[in-house]
């Protein structure tokens, strides 16, 4: 297959647009009070060389909206709205493909568990705790789902249950990792990504939120089975204390770095955190 260019980072775009997200809803939180931005977000993304945008669903959950004090009919409308707002931006643009996000339960918390997987649910309890909002998304029109940022295994095969329970569905299954060798929780990334092997359903496997630096040895391990997706961070590092980011990042280093992911064996390529569309711009431009 020839390489598909996923968007940057939704949320880094909203913020250099004037949103405030200061708020345990994250992005999700415009879907009610902003969604033309949102809209807008998408529509830059698409203008910079992407083939793919991924839905402002991340970390917009039932339990989440309803926290806020909303109703559940309002709740499953803001979900799927999610997926409206990026078909309106595809529709517009003219071309491309629309996956909805299913973040990790970590996300919900909002307490960085989606960078340990140190949940307090078992298998069972992630399947009850995904199955609402993963039943709205495959329902919604999108082209496939995106579930991404993925730290634990237990987590990982209550995925692949929900896949089972809805055969129609495509998705693409992304983990956020520690190093080059593990997901977040400690168990190698081929493990998890063993099982998923041979799902016809499954249209690649990889990383994302995950430092650029770790790729090549991730892709090195997930080589051979599916296709690879990689969609990493910008490279810069999180203070929680100081609750900002540190270091910088070149897009023009991020695009040539693409074009080594693309040599090692990824066939899905975008950005996650701090990338923005001109890190797409770039990879695109490198890519062609």
């Amino acid at each position: 297959m020839s390489t598909l260019v996923l968007d940057g980072g939704l949320s880094t775009h909203l913020e250099s647009l004037g949103a405030d997200l200061r708020d345990e809803l994250w992005s999700a939180r415009l879907l009610l009070e902003q969604p033309e931005l949102i809209r807008r977000v998408h529509a830059d993304y698409y203008a910079a060389g992407a083939d793919v945008a991924t839905t402002a669903s991340y970390q917009a959950t039932i339990p989440g909206f309803q926290r806020r004090g909303l109703d559940r009919s309002e709740a499953e409308r803001l979900i799927r709205l999610s997926v409206e707002l990026a078909g309106q931006a595809r529709d517009e643009a003219g071309h491309g493909l629309v996956a909805a996000s299913v973040g990790p339960y970590g996300a919900y918390l909002a307490n960085g568990a989606e960078y340990t997987g140190d949940y307090d649910l078992d298998e069972d309890g992630l399947l009850a705790w995904h199955r609402p909002r993963w039943e709205i998304l495959a329902a919604a029109g999108a082209d496939l789902l995106a579930c991404e940022t993925i730290p634990s295994y237990a987590e990982a095969r209550a995925l692949a249950a929900l896949l089972a329970s809805t055969p129609g569905v495509k998705a693409w299954v992304s983990f956020s990792c520690r190093d080059a060798e593990r997901i977040n929780d400690g168990t190698p990334i081929d493990r998890a990504a063993a099982l998923f092997s041979g799902n016809p359903q499954v249209v690649a496997v990889g990383v994302n939120c995950t430092a650029p630096r770790h790729i090549p040895g991730l892709v090195a391990r997930l080589s051979g089975g599916l296709p690879v997706v990689v969609y990493p961070n910008s490279g810069e590092t999180w203070d929680a204390e100081q609750r900002r980011w540190l270091g910088l990042s070149d897009p023009v280093e991020y695009g040539l770095a693409a074009k080594e992911w693309e040599r090692a064996g990824a066939s899905l390529i975008g950005g996650c955190c701090r990338t923005t569309p001109e890190h797409i711009r770039q990879i695109r431009a490198h890519l062609t």
